[in-house]
């Protein structure tokens, strides 16, 4: 029996999420029947880094799985992605050490949020960014990102709709910057996140970036623990978890 470990991107504008669930297209559902497949109907389970919700896309998630199958590590990214639909894609495939754990081994990720900055919005980009009209001020989002990073009770960047208890996460990083001529970037990176945590915390800075709150309005939200003083969660589309480190 071999340990696996996988880099895997998708596009997640046709997905549920990433996560099975009953009836629905998921890209572990996805990666799963492709895994039974080429192990004769057998039943297989992958275990990923984390989740990710429905639009959100992926160029670096990791999961891993167990098999009996001998076979070279470039021919099993190869035979995956034959067998995977075209909005998936395994970039490469390692064997790793039986203690490995592609969730609870995670010492960062990153993610990458992009704002599309312009009068018009772009068709053919709108799985990808989200359209926001007239300029931001990327000086203040920056003020007020230097607040974010650190370690702290995030309780006020988190869902209501989780059961998770300890809110103390450490961000390691985090900035905002212009790419190219119309997009702009929320750069995160850190230990962990709460669920939709990345996404209120760009609602936010964009928010400050419009002028309807102050770079300090931050320091108040991130004490008070409360999810109601945060703005509202930025739409998923924009999102990619842009990579996992171990």
């Amino acid at each position: 029996m071999e340990k696996l470990k996988c880099t895997v991107a998708y596009d997640g504008s046709r997905f549920f999420g990433y996560q099975v669930q009953p009836g629905k297209r998921t890209v572990q559902s996805e990666i799963e029947s492709a895994l039974e497949r080429m192990h004769g109907g057998s039943r297989m389970k992958i275990t990923a880094s984390g989740r990710t919700d429905r639009g959100v896309h992926a160029v670096g998630q990791v999961f891993h799985f167990e098999s009996l199958l001998k076979i070279p590590t470039e021919n099993w990214t190869k035979a995956l992605n034959s067998l995977l639909p075209d909005d998936i894609y395994i970039y490469r495939t390692e064997i790793v050490p039986p203690g490995f754990h592609a969730r609870f081994d995670v010492k960062k990720k990153e993610y990458r949020y992009r704002l599309l900055t312009r009068p018009e919005p772009d068709l053919f980009r709108r799985f990808y960014t989200v359209h926001v009209t007239g300029a931001l001020d990327l000086e203040k989002m920056n003020r007020a990102a230097a607040f974010i990073v650190g370690t702290h009770d995030f309780s006020c960047f988190c869902a209501a709709n989780t059961d998770v208890k300890d809110k103390v996460r450490t961000v390691y990083h985090l900035d905002v910057h212009q790419e190219g001529c119309d997009e702009t970037v929320v750069r995160i990176i850190g230990n962990g996140f709460l669920y939709q945590m990345v996404r209120i915390i760009t609602g936010t800075l964009l928010d400050i970036g419009q002028g309807k709150l102050a770079p300090e309005a931050v320091q108040k939200m991130i004490a008070g623990k409360d999810r109601r003083t945060a703005s509202k969660t930025a739409p998923a589309c924009g999102l990619t978890l842009w990579k996992v480190s171990y």
